[in-house]
């Protein structure tokens, strides 16, 4: 127990540091919110703690606004703000309603005017406004996730279809300025990345995304094969944008807490993209290669990895990534977590997962085949059959995932 004891320390302390309230509130106490009317647009999954930061330390000074976040992801109202509720991964009717609300909140505005738009991960799916038909718009975004595609990709390509995504947001509110403070859960902080960058210029092209809509074979109508051929802004003078917190800081908090707790910390990377079995199978080489050291040793990761659906089952990528690491951890005094720093893994109620040394043989003693539950992507119920899934619920802030391995003496 005491490496999962462990485990649950280096994970709350890495969370709690990620948190957006003290970053969001520092950067509003650098900005210039001028003194016309200011209207706050919240998006993503952290947007109703960003919100709330905002409000406490503008205290009144808001005219209106609205905050859309994930269903279960809000705690309260927020005056005046309206509070929304909407689908992810996938958009749905409530993405498109409460979005037609954001920029109804915008309009009208001049250029005394500011928008203050705080923008989390999650937001591409919470804040659109499709050019397509949501039918189409749902299919293009199922199959993204299923072929294994990355976020930076899956971002190219919705900006395409979007009257709201890669700097066409920001085109809405002029002649308002507009302050964006964006919680980063892309690789490398790109702010044209995250969240689809709704205001902010787009450095990908036409050209980029026809090349990833031959690289996985996806179906277009003929309406969004035009689509493809129409460029995003690449030029915003009238924005401005800070971009706090990140899946470094994730990082490095957990890099400390595993320290002060005795292990020799190594962090591997912060931009991990592999396939999470991939990950997870490294994790459990890793393990065997330094269990002999006599130390107490972590291995750390952050970044976002994906998964290749090929079977019907339950899971996310890091209760994948987990999982997969069990046989190459199994009879060693180690253990491999992941979770998502949001509180959610794939269509699931977990964080992640967790396995140890003895997992390989529990699961194997109830007839489970590892390889197998993971070629049908069903790591949720084999976690569950082992005390394997990390279960947070929202956290209130999202900068991507990280995994760690510890191995204890």
């Amino acid at each position: 127990m005491g490496l999962r004891e462990d485990a649950g320390k280096i994970m709350d302390a890495a969370l709690l540091s990620a948190m957006p309230d003290s970053a969001v509130k520092a950067a509003l106490q650098q900005a210039d919110l001028g003194t016309g009317r200011l209207v706050l647009v919240a998006a993503g999954k952290a947007a109703w703690q960003m919100a709330k930061a905002a409000e406490e330390e503008l205290s009144g000074r808001i005219d209106r606004g609205i905050v859309i976040t994930k269903y279960d992801h809000s705690m309260g109202e927020i005056p005046p703000l309206s509070i929304r509720e909407a689908g992810h991964p996938v958009p749905d009717e409530n993405t498109f309603t409460a979005t037609e609300e954001a920029i109804q909140a915008v309009s009208g505005l001049t250029e005394d005017d500011t928008v203050l738009f705080l923008l989390s991960g999650g937001g591409s799916a919470l804040f659109e406004k499709p050019l397509i038909p949501p039918g189409d718009l749902k299919h293009l975004t199922e199959e993204l996730l299923a072929c294994g595609a990355d976020i930076v990709e899956i971002n190219t390509l919705r900006k395409r279809f979007s009257a709201v995504k890669g700097g066409r947001f920001a085109m809405l509110c002029r002649p308002a300025r507009v302050f964006t403070v964006a919680l980063s859960d892309v690789i490398g902080d790109r702010p044209d990345m995250i969240a689809s960058g709704p205001a902010y210029p787009d450095a990908s092209t036409s050209e980029e995304a026809k090349a990833i809509v031959r690289k996985y074979r996806l179906t277009l109508t003929p309406e969004m094969e035009k689509l493809l051929d129409k460029e995003t802004p690449k030029k915003l003078e009238h924005v401005q944008t800070h971009i706090t917190g990140s899946v470094r800081q994730l990082c490095l908090s957990a890099e400390k807490t595993c320290r002060e707790l005795g292990y020799t910390p190594l962090i591997l990377t912060d931009q991990m993209t592999c396939s999470a079995r991939d990950a997870g199978s490294l994790f459990g080489s890793i393990a065997r290669f330094h269990a002999a050291s006599g130390k107490k040793m972590a291995f750390l990761a952050g970044g976002e990895t994906v998964v290749h659906v090929t079977g019907h089952g339950k899971g996310g990528r890091n209760q994948e990534l987990a999982l997969a690491a069990a046989e190459g951890i199994a009879g060693l005094h180690a253990c491999v977590f992941s979770f998502g720093s949001d509180g959610t893994d794939g269509p699931t109620d977990a964080a992640g997962g967790i396995t140890d040394g003895e997992t390989f043989a529990i699961l194997r003693s109830q007839g489970i085949c590892i390889s197998q539950v993971l070629e049908n992507n069903d790591a949720y119920h084999a976690l569950e059959k082992c005390n394997g899934l990390i279960v947070t619920g929202p956290t209130g802030t999202n900068v991507n995932d990280l995994s760690v391995l510890l191995i204890g003496t």
